[in-house]
């Protein structure tokens, strides 16, 4: 606990967060609305993925489809043109993109063993980021002069950590510098995150050996080859298993590390003094 008692809390002078969660529950317009009032700065750890430890890999994939097309080829080779992503907090579709699904490549899908590897890429890059916090606390502060810090972290944060570890490294690095705090949503909120993945699919992120019992089971149940898979169907299948593999760990992290706040109260907050007293209200008397 970085702040011991709810008053400290509201007293900081410096008040440093950092927001762990599924996707969609509220961890990005929670820190555009803190970064909008002007004392907070946001640091979004899947921004700094796709810009700082992936752009290279995700320009290169660009690059590499863009070659198969002598037009472009010959302009790129003669540097006439550059291809570049355009990640922003709000669209962060590069990154997913290259990520991709496996499955049926005339559908769109990796070999899996491409999509691991990827997916490894990932990994490593979210480790980074995540462990990169303490810098950009310092730099928010030193450089631009901002009060206050909020670290939006991206929902495969549980994937990398062993919350029962008390010297799991991301974790201890992560709670010696900010005030985690989970957005627990209920079930309502699962069924609709279910219904609005479903509508759009989405590349997720997700340790190595929960990857590989979930395809392996997933072939079984089918009967499928791997490349007789609908990218989108594996995909869907996936995040709900992901949602019930990923809820006791955020649980456990909240338990050992941080606080918990109901999705139904974060969703209530309009400022940045809804916000204080939200987290008031987490920590325990």
């Amino acid at each position: 606990m970085l702040y011991q008692t709810a008053q400290e809390w509201r007293d900081a002078a410096q008040k440093r967060v950092l927001i762990f969660a599924m996707s969609g529950l509220g961890k990005t317009y929670v820190s555009n609305m803190l970064r909008d009032s002007g004392t907070w700065f946001h640091y979004s750890v899947d921004y700094r993925i796709g810009t700082r430890y992936m752009g290279e890999f995700i320009a290169d994939n660009a690059k590499r489809e863009a070659m198969k097309n002598p037009f472009l080829r010959d302009l790129l080779m003669s540097d006439s043109i550059f291809i570049g992503s355009n990640i922003t907090f709000e669209n962060l579709s590069p990154v997913s993109t290259y990520l991709g699904k496996p499955g049926n490549p005339d559908m769109g899908g990796l070999a899996m063993t491409e999509y691991t590897r990827r997916q490894k890429q990932f990994e490593q890059a979210e480790r980074r980021a995540l462990l990169d916090t303490e810098y950009f606390i310092e730099r928010a502060r030193g450089l631009y002069g901002y009060p206050h810090f909020v670290c939006d972290t991206g929902g495969s944060i549980c994937e990398w950590v062993d919350p029962d570890d008390p010297k799991d490294p991301i974790l201890s690095a992560l709670s010696a510098c900010t005030q985690m705090v989970w957005i627990k949503g209920s079930d309502e909120h699962t069924d609709e995150l279910i219904r609005r993945f479903d509508r759009a699919p989405k590349p997720m992120s997700y340790r190595g050996d929960f990857l590989t019992e979930a395809w392996t089971r997933y072939l079984d149940e089918t009967g499928q080859s791997e490349t007789q898979v609908d990218p989108d169907a594996f995909i869907r299948w996936t995040y709900a298993q992901a949602l019930s593999h990923r809820q006791p760990l955020y649980a456990a992290m909240a338990r050992n590390w941080g606080l918990t706040v109901d999705a139904s109260d974060m969703m209530t907050v309009r400022d940045e003094a809804d916000f204080t007293d939200v987290i008031a209200r987490a920590i325990p008397a």
